[in-house]
């Protein structure tokens, strides 16, 4: 973060900032405070920031913010804000209105990260480039990221997620990007937002950062997105490895040793080939849309393509590794039936001297869906030529049972000790192995153990 006056930082929220005041970062853990910062005082689940403000105020920090008064806190150093994490969010929007890079969000139930990294890589090849980092998507994450700009940032994609309604729109106005994507509507939050109708309402807020003129990229394969009523006063563009009405599409897609080559279709720049060190044909569709973006931010075609060479995974999605001969895709950050179905399309896709093995755990917050959805699980797995089949969870149990149906031989288990123990025993060498589960079922654990020699 570079210095800025308190006054400015925090402009909307606090009157009393004094003035000459610099803010010089700004921290929500008291751990990282350091002279002269702003420290916000969040109040989490097991932690409440509240207890570390005046220790935090002690240690340097030159403002506190927080929802309440704070005993050994002077009162005019406590910026007092009905609600902290929205004022995170004001913070960022303050912050960033004094840089102009181009800004591109990006948004979707499923390839919003992976989108992202691909936007990055293209981005990246024109000038210095700010992306989100990790999973720091939400009202916390997305102004930290903000934050890192500075004047010599001439693109930043930003990346964001929600758990409600509402929380886009205010992400999106924080941003006020250039333009967005948006991946796909799919059945993450499914419980909590009731309908895919609402999921995507709450996707397409988005838009209402972006200014007129702005450019909106849609999944033009996603039959929501491309029957939902978009902003006026938008530039909308349909991408999309598939539907032959899309402006940018892909054909002549083959697997290589190490990735993906495709020809890109655009209706406006011609056809370009490209490769991606990617698996799985979604991560084309993904590829696609930041191509899209990209050049209708008025990036040379070409180079934009070629870029796409420099992606790299973010975390543990589908990543492709060898361990004890094996080929072990690795797709456990998060998990829905839309990606659980990308990532079993892949293992059927991908050339292999050996057997299928899949790994697949719970998939979570799918509500009244959830039972049928697992069950559909069992069926792909039969359906992409799975050999094997091990489940973790009750959930993905019901996979298991339906997959046992067609005749495809199966292994429900109780933990990811056991999985891993049983992979030492059934893998053989020119396997080909998935890893697939929502981030809770901490399937890491079973790579770790498989990694190692067992007890």
């Amino acid at each position: 973060m570079e210095a800025v006056s308190a006054k400015v930082l925090l402009k909307g929220l606090w009157a009393g900032a004094p003035a000459g005041l610099t803010i010089t970062n700004v921290v929500t853990d008291s751990r990282e405070v350091t002279p002269g910062c702003l420290f916000v005082a969040i109040k989490g689940e097991r932690v409440d920031g509240h207890d570390f403000a005046a220790g935090a105020f002690e240690n340097g920090a030159a403002l506190v913010l927080a929802s309440r008064p704070v005993e050994g806190l002077p009162p005019d150093r406590t910026v007092l804000v009905p609600d902290v994490l929205d004022a995170m969010i004001r913070m960022g929007a303050n912050y960033r209105a004094q840089y102009s890079p181009l800004v591109l969000g990006v948004t979707g139930s499923v390839g919003k990260t992976s989108t992202k990294e691909f936007c990055a890589a293209i981005f990246s090849a024109f000038g210095e480039t700010l992306k989100t980092e990790g999973n720091q998507n939400n009202e916390i994450g997305l102004p930290k990221t903000l934050f890192k700009m500075n004047d010599d940032t001439r693109y930043a994609v930003i990346e964001m997620g929600m758990q409600g309604p509402g929380e886009i729109r205010k992400l999106s106005f924080a941003a006020a990007p250039d333009g967005a994507i948006i991946t796909r509507i799919g059945m993450m939050h499914l419980e909590q937002m009731g309908s895919l109708e609402n999921i995507l309402r709450a996707k397409l807020e988005v838009s209402e950062g972006i200014a007129s003129g702005g450019v909106l990229i849609l999944n033009g394969d996603d039959p929501l997105l491309r029957g939902a009523a978009v902003p006026q006063g938008l530039q909308v563009v349909y991408a999309g490895p598939e539907n032959p009405e899309n402006e940018v599409r892909a054909k002549n897609v083959r697997h290589e040793a190490h990735g993906l080559v495709f020809e890109i279709v655009d209706a406006r720049y011609g056809n370009t080939e490209a490769f991606i060190p990617a698996v799985g044909r979604h991560n084309v569709g993904n590829a696609l849309l930041a191509y899209t973006a990209a050049t209708r931010f008025g990036l040379g075609a070409q180079q934009a393509a070629a870029a796409l060479a420099a992606y790299l995974p973010a975390g543990a999605r589908q990543k492709v590794e060898t361990i004890r001969e094996v080929t072990v895709i690795e797709d456990f950050y998060n998990a829905g039936p839309d990606s659980m179905a990308a990532a079993l399309d892949t293992l059927g896709e991908m050339a292999t001297g050996g057997r299928r093995i899949a790994v697949l755990g719970n998939m979570l917050e799918l509500g009244a869906v959830s039972e049928e959805q697992h069950r559909r699980l069992g069926r792909l797995a039969q359906k992409a030529g799975v050999d094997l089949l091990l489940t973790v969870g009750d959930l993905a149990a019901l996979a298991a049972e339906e997959a046992a149906k067609l005749g495809l031989k199966t292994l429900p288990c109780a933990s990811n000790a056991e999985v891993a123990a049983l992979l030492w025993e059934k893998t053989r060498p020119g396997d080909l192995l998935l890893l697939k589960a929502s981030r809770g079922m901490k399937f890491e654990e079973i790579l770790e153990l498989f990694s190692e020699a067992p007890e």
